[in-house]
């Protein structure tokens, strides 16, 4: 498998300076060597912030010490192999739809990166229930977001802050493989096989993600999530597919996957009709010949 040019992932200071540049709209902008957790450091600096309202923003790091993926999981990594970041909001939105927030903020940045693959490879780029991105059925990116609310600049009894955020590999795909047991992807792969994402930089593919998450944010804000099942069955890696649904190593509910609806829960056609799932692991069940 190649790997990316050293260059890919610039010095901090380099990567700080170009997302600058290129998210005007975003009040702090900035990228560390190292730090426990983004979401984390965003966490604590909307809860401790009071007066005048200054986001969005954007913190990442070359290496998270303490990065957290979804159920609490450690996101594994080492610095230049992969590209780690987070964003904080303020959204205004009932409690009750904060968990869509979820499969929007991997929807939207399938989308966004599919922007930067060319076409005829792009739909190769697909989201897995609830928000992982996946590069021909292995993991190549995770989202986690956690929500808090505004603290004493809160507007309204519906202002929150989300956080959002994200993993992406970007080279030594082969030794997660070998370290998770199962298939994972990196952008090197991409880009070796399509000339359009050889050409994007690390501050493009963070910048397209962070533009992606506050446009889709404001939309869902003003609009509603009416239009969320149609955006997700364009980048549905899960439809048609037979599913067990897992908690905790235990099978939950099994069905062939149809969709999302409005709520961001997953859909499943069961016997017992179509029931829709919240949490749990998607585990894809291998087919039987004949199985339909």
């Amino acid at each position: 498998m190649s790997t990316l040019p050293a260059p890919f992932l610039p010095s901090p200071e380099q990567l700080a300076t170009a997302l600058s540049g290129a998210l005007p709209g975003f009040n702090h902008v900035q990228w560390v060597e190292h730090t426990q957790s983004t979401n984390a450091d965003l966490m604590t600096k909307a809860r401790a912030s009071s007066g005048q309202l200054a986001r969005p923003w954007l913190l990442g790091a070359h290496l998270q010490e303490r990065g957290r993926g979804r159920a609490g999981r450690t996101w594994q990594n080492r610095a230049g192999a992969n590209l780690m970041f987070s964003c904080a909001f303020d959204v205004f939105l009932p409690s009750q739809q904060l968990p869509t927030l979820s499969p929007l903020a991997g929807l939207a940045a399938c989308e966004a990166l599919r922007e930067l693959i060319g076409q005829p490879q792009r739909n190769q780029l697909s989201m897995k229930w609830p928000n992982d991105l996946q590069w021909r059925f292995a993991k190549l990116a995770g989202i986690l977001v956690e929500a808090t609310r505004a603290g004493t600049a809160r507007l309204s009894a519906d202002h929150y802050v989300v956080i959002i955020g994200m993993g992406i590999n970007l080279n030594d795909a082969r030794a997660l493989s070998q370290s998770l047991n199962r298939q994972v992807a990196d952008w090197s792969e991409i880009a070796a096989q399509d000339e359009t994402a050889a050409t994007a930089s690390a501050a493009d593919i963070v910048a397209r993600i962070a533009v992606a998450w506050y446009n889709s944010l404001n939309q869902v804000t003003a609009q509603g999530f009416g239009c969320l099942p149609e955006r997700y069955s364009k980048v549905d890696i899960l439809a048609g597919q037979h599913l067990n649904v897992l908690d905790e190593g235990r099978i939950t509910h099994a069905g062939i996957a149809c969709g999302i609806n409005t709520l961001g829960q997953l859909i499943l056609r069961t016997p017992a009709g179509e029931t829709p799932i919240s949490v749990g692991e998607i585990s894809v069940r291998p087919q039987q010949d004949g199985a339909s």
